[in-house]
């Protein structure tokens, strides 16, 4: 009987996963975006609040990087990063990740959650820290049905020497601008400067027409619910309290 259980989830699985193939099939076709590397700055109407105040968020930021070789690395949350990255010059500082929220994470940054209130569609949200002379070589994102949104943050110069490639078209960053993306077209990014290169990273969810946009959303939740998403997610929750009882240890002897 266990068996017969196992082959059942395996096949009501797969017909999922045909089903989502199927539906990143008909994005192109049916977001009023379009379909395209890159997307203009103001594709999302919130982005503006963002740029106005990311001074804010740099702010917070610079308080996080005191403890950076603390920070996880990005593979040590997510094992499918370890095709691109198995260093720790790609560490991470997640906020939300498929819907699910780091609350002590998001306690030490107030300023900055207060600002992704107005983010409509959120699904993942975290700093991206990408260490000195960091590559990660071409790939491509696991599902059409979100597009990726940068807003840089700490940009070290050269600013040229800092970029990202999507699609064949090349892009660099620039403080407190934005840049949207769909991150389903190969691409690849590097840090050829001597400090870290940091956005804040951003998945949100893919504008459809209907009735699209509802299955996209139930597509999210089914992710979301998998073993991969649900793997990453303990993981990053036996980091945070570990970060929590370091930085309480430190505390206490600095006041000694």
């Amino acid at each position: 009987m266990p068996n017969v259980r196992v082959r059942v989830g395996q096949f009501a699985t797969r017909r999922i996963w045909k089903s989502i193939t199927w539906l990143e099939r008909r994005m192109a076709a049916t977001s009023p975006v379009g379909d395209k590397p890159f997307f203009p700055d103001d594709t999302f109407p919130w982005a503006k609040v963002l740029e106005e105040n990311w001074r804010d968020i740099r702010r917070e930021l610079d308080e996080l990087l005191v403890h950076r070789d603390e920070l996880p690395n990005f593979q040590d949350i997510s094992l499918a990063q370890r095709s691109l990255t198995q260093d720790d010059q790609w560490k991470t500082y997640f906020f939300a990740g498929y819907g699910i929220d780091f609350e002590t994470n998001r306690e030490r940054c107030p300023r900055t959650i207060e600002l992704l209130k107005n983010v409509d569609g959120l699904s993942t949200a975290f700093f991206s820290i990408l260490g000195p002379g960091k590559r990660l070589h071409e790939h491509r994102g696991p599902y059409k049905g979100v597009l990726r949104y940068h807003l840089a943050l700490k940009i070290p110069d050269p600013q040229d020497a800092c970029g990202i490639r999507v699609g064949g078209e090349t892009a660099h960053w620039e403080e407190g601008r934005s840049m949207v993306f769909d991150d389903t077209f190969p691409h690849e990014a590097w840090n050829e400067t001597d400090e870290d290169r940091v956005v804040l990273f951003m998945d949100i969810v893919r504008p459809l027409k209907f009735p699209y946009a509802i299955l996209n959303r139930l597509a999210l939740k089914y992710i979301a619910s998998t073993p991969f998403v649900r793997d990453a997610k303990d993981k990053h929750s036996a980091w945070e309290k570990q970060f929590e009882t370091m930085r309480q240890d430190k505390g206490r002897a600095g006041a000694r």
